[in-house]
């Protein structure tokens, strides 16, 4: 274990860019209002979106914000909260309006936990209003979503164990770490079960190239960092075929609740967590997946290391903004409004 934490901390501070990856360096932007670890985002029409948050001390509690960074401006503004608030969301971006799936919000009773939904959204940045969708047809949190062509897929996360008559899940509690693939029509406002994922696992990313998902990282066992193992396995999905192709190479640092966004064809990967019986981590490593090689490339790191962060791509420049400087279960906050762009050189 010693080895495999040193190599990830010796190849952050010594990072050497592969030829292939865009290269490129780290710049500050204006902090992020308030402060909160598990916010989403999302680009839309050149303009980010930062949704959610979570209170996760001296309980769990979603904060259900909403958010608009203007890059021309370099300026944050509140916009109108979510129409239910909840964290451990999935979402994504199609045709300028922002889709929200499931996530987790408080239970009505009972000790603090985190109750699965299946309830889904349309935003629409322009109108800064929101308008509900047809439900998922699992209730789920801590999924990932992702949009080939005209569809959504709303890929893995965690819910309550079969049988589990407790609405809520807590590292206590039994709970499902799921395998589940659901697409999801946006015209038609419809869904349909595809073919799931091989490897059950939540709080992981995803980026589309060539039309094809890739889901690299996350969680197995659990929702929770700390019952749970992270994974740097990478698979791929087909929409076209609806298959699962082969294990691709793997990330260099295995982690979870990481930030995500494409760029130039290659996917980037930033900061997460990883935790055992004795250590609580987060990373600041920057790493880029080329599809096109099956390779791996360690970019510059993040200046200050954090998970739960929000992330989008908008023109040359992959935002990472706010999220927690240390692992979860400290039992204190530990958020921070530090806002970066790492500025692809053009």
């Amino acid at each position: 274990m010693l080895k495999r934490i040193s190599s990830a901390w010796l190849a952050a501070l010594l990072w050497i860019p592969a030829a292939h990856a865009q290269a490129g360096k780290w710049v500050n932007i204006a902090p992020f209002p308030e402060p909160k670890e598990e916010v989403m985002g999302e680009a839309a029409e050149g303009k980010m979106y930062v949704f959610a948050g979570l209170v996760s001390a001296p309980i769990w509690l979603p904060v259900g914000f909403v958010y608009e960074y203007d890059p021309a401006a370099n300026k944050w503004s509140k916009k109108k909260p979510m129409a239910l608030p909840a964290h451990h969301i999935a979402c994504i971006e199609y045709d300028g309006k922002i889709y929200v799936f499931g996530g987790f919000v408080a239970p009505t009773s009972g000790i603090p936990a985190w109750v699965p939904i299946n309830n889904a959204f349309e935003y629409d940045p322009a109108k800064d209003s929101w308008k509900a969708l047809a439900p998922m047809p699992v209730k789920r949190g801590a999924a990932v979503a992702a949009t080939v062509g005209d569809k959504i897929y709303v890929i893995g996360g965690a819910t309550t164990a079969p049988g589990e008559t407790n609405p809520a899940i807590h590292p206590t509690y039994p709970q499902r770490v799921l395998s589940t693939v659901q697409e999801y029509d946006p015209k038609t406002n419809t869904w349909r079960e595809r073919s799931p994922m091989p490897t059950p696992r939540n709080h992981t990313a995803a980026g589309v190239v060539n039309g094809k998902i890739y889901v690299i990282g996350g969680r197995i066992g659990a929702a929770f960092i700390g019952p749970s193992s992270d994974l740097n396995n990478v698979e791929v999905y087909d929409p076209a075929t609806d298959k699962w192709g082969p294990p691709l190479a793997k990330m260099p640092t295995a982690r979870s609740a990481m930030a995500s966004g494409v760029f130039n064809g290659r996917i980037y990967i930033a900061g997460g967590e990883w935790q055992n019986a004795t250590e609580q981590t987060v990373f600041r490593a920057f790493e880029a997946y080329d599809p096109a090689t099956n390779t791996w490339s360690i970019l510059p790191p993040m200046a200050i290391a954090r998970h739960g962060v929000a992330s989008a791509v908008i023109g040359n420049r992959f935002y990472a903004v706010s999220g927690d400087v240390q692992s979860s279960g400290t039992g204190v906050a530990v958020s921070t409004a530090s806002a970066d762009a790492f500025e692809f050189a053009k």
